[in-house]
């Protein structure tokens, strides 16, 4: 009943930005998003892309505030090869148009996609990946702070520094990244903390709907997974030998099995084509 209301929503939504498309470019970037998305119309990602390559080579001032949110999208078409070729390179080149040097009123997300670009992709360069997170984190972004925590944890792009990873870790843990929560819990495991160890990993694996956490914490779900992952693997190891908690082989078996089940969803996540 919820998704027919929103469908009929969406619908009026299109409808009335149509009307108006030709002199309104908050009305052609809001097309280009439905387009793209299939939000009350058909799935049409190229028509989505001409809306977005509109906004961006655009000469009026008045398209000026969306061009950095276009850039991104734009960005993010190349980098899936939807609507367009793919192209990683060409994702590259318009999500640094996005980011704009790390200016705050810039497009943060793309500053952010720019340090997990940097972290996994072809183009891998891990203190290209820092400076980016560095920025998107400065900015306010909750992925970013989760990941720069993890690369201060272990020195990746940057010198290891356990102070300022744990003070980023437990930020960002603080608000709701569960992927930090997840390394957390590594964290204490291999310090031998194993009753905080247990205490986290408790609350991460007892909401485990990644989709619905990714969505509220504005999170990839590749690494809210990861996260869970991590927390359950550890809960179950902490069951299985009774570590921190009273020794239940029942309740460990069920934690490795959830393990797998997280483990198979990042795998089919990664064939399907979700970015990151």
């Amino acid at each position: 009943k919820k998704k027919t209301c929103l469908k009929g929503l969406y619908e009026e939504a299109l409808i009335q930005f149509e009307k108006i498309e030709d002199t309104d470019f908050q009305a052609m970037y809001q097309l280009g998003v439905m387009h793209y998305d299939g939000l009350g119309t058909k799935e049409d990602p190229e028509r989505g892309v001409e809306y977005m390559k509109k906004i961006l080579y655009s000469d009026s001032p008045e398209a000026r505030h969306l061009k950095f949110a276009a850039a991104y999208n734009l960005g993010r078409a190349y980098y899936e090869g939807c609507g367009v070729k793919q192209s990683t390179k060409e994702a590259e080149r318009l999500w640094l148009i996005a980011a704009d040097h790390g200016n705050p009123k810039a497009s943060v997300k793309a500053q952010s996609t720019l340090g997990m670009l940097y972290s996994v992709s072809v183009l891998k360069d891990l203190k290209k990946a820092f400076f980016w997170h560095s920025e998107a984190c400065g900015n306010g972004n909750l992925e970013s702070q989760g990941a720069l925590g993890v690369m201060y944890l272990y020195g990746q792009g940057i010198r290891r520094n356990t102070k300022s990873a744990l003070e980023c870790l437990r930020e960002a843990a603080k608000r709701g990244n569960i992927y930090a929560q997840g390394h957390l819990v590594e964290y204490y495991y291999n310090r031998k903390f194993y009753s905080t160890a247990v205490a986290v990993a408790k609350r991460i694996t007892e909401n485990d709907d990644i989709d619905m956490l990714a969505k509220v914490t504005d999170c990839l779900p590749r690494y809210v997974a990861k996260g869970v992952a991590m927390a359950a693997f550890y809960l179950a190891r902490c069951l299985q030998l009774g570590l921190g908690v009273q020794q239940d082989q029942a309740a460990a078996k069920k934690c490795y099995s959830k393990v797998t089940e997280d483990l198979l969803l990042l795998i089919h996540r990664e064939k399907t084509g979700h970015i990151f």
